[in-house]
């Protein structure tokens, strides 16, 4: 049988520079892979995602998207963030140049449905070029879906601090965007940073709840702009940014009256294991009804590669 060869390229997603945000392996053509090398080789980048475009006729990706597929080390996802602002952000940059709109959109085609992801050059890149990190693309998540609402105490005693720490004015509660997470509001930033928590000690509790992982945040407001201080701890370890569980974030924000509807807030990720993540989030309110949920970002494109099987 002949040799088959692969490029890849990696980058760090939700910065703006390389060595910061979350890494991401990208297959830009993974055409006679099978499921199981696909899975193979995600294991081989030993990274958080990494995912397989897979090209189509050009008349089906006009009325389909870009259908693309994404593994963790030992999964295939439905839906992920990161890996979705990534990938749609690398084929913008590989677009032809000849004619560079200002704003554009692209729409993937993932195991989860249909997500369009609309791009804005940065006005301060005056050439209006494709260059890493000054191209601002925001991708449209599902309506969430708000679920259980966890006992405030129960979680404390899980993750290990006082029940006192968590926020009693929000609600503890399970939302998903195409993935689930338990939202768990900080009142302290400082106690949010020097959390010591490891996923083998939510594991059984996380079993009995409708999501896999948490997602512990603390908004704040400094004068007109709504910051938040974000972790998510999962089997891998900690995740610089999580795109899924920030629109989770959004939508929880802006129902329970955090954030206003459309305003938009930057979660803040990725801190304490030295990989700092900028996600802009926002999302519209109708009444009860959350709906356009939207997370942004920047990537830069760190280096690229090819494999040989």
């Amino acid at each position: 049988m002949s040799r088959r060869t692969y490029e890849f390229v990696q980058l760090d997603v939700f910065a703006r520079a390389p060595l910061a945000g979350n890494p991401l392996a990208v297959f830009a053509d993974a055409r006679g892979l099978s499921d199981s090398e696909m899975q193979a080789l995600a294991r081989e980048m030993n990274l958080s995602e990494t995912t397989f475009i897979l090209p189509r006729d050009a008349a089906i990706e006009a009325r389909e998207g870009k259908k693309v597929r994404i593994f963790t080390v030992s999964e295939e996802l439905p839906f992920a963030g990161h890996p979705t602002l990534g990938t749609a952000l690398h084929l913008y940059a590989t677009q032809p140049t000849d004619h560079l709109p200002t704003s554009d959109e692209i729409t993937l085609d993932l195991k989860v449905g249909k997500i369009p992801v609309r791009f804005d050059p940065d006005p301060e890149n005056a050439g209006r070029e494709r260059v890493d990190g000054h191209v601002f693309g925001e991708m449209r998540q599902r309506d969430p879906e708000f679920g259980t609402t966890l006992s405030r105490e129960e979680v404390t005693r899980v993750i290990g601090v006082g029940a006192d720490e968590i926020a009693s004015e929000w609600p503890v509660q399970v939302i998903s965007t195409g993935f689930p997470f338990t939202i768990v509001p900080f009142r302290n930033p400082q106690t949010l940073a020097n959390l010591k928590y490891s996923f083998a000690q939510g594991v059984d509790f996380l079993e009995r709840s409708d999501a896999r992982f948490f997602y512990f945040i603390c908004p704040k407001r400094h004068e007109d702009r709504l910051e938040v201080r974000a972790r998510m701890i999962f089997y891998g370890g900690e995740d610089p940014a999580t795109g899924a569980a920030a629109g989770c974030a959004a939508s929880w924000m802006v129902r329970h009256g955090i954030a206003k509807s459309d305003e938009q807030a930057l979660i803040r990720q990725g801190v304490e294991i030295g990989r700092p993540s900028e996600i802009f989030v926002r999302a519209t309110r109708k009444g009860d009804h959350v709906t356009n949920v939207r997370v942004g970002g920047y990537a830069a494109e760190v280096l690229r590669g090819a494999v040989t099987l």
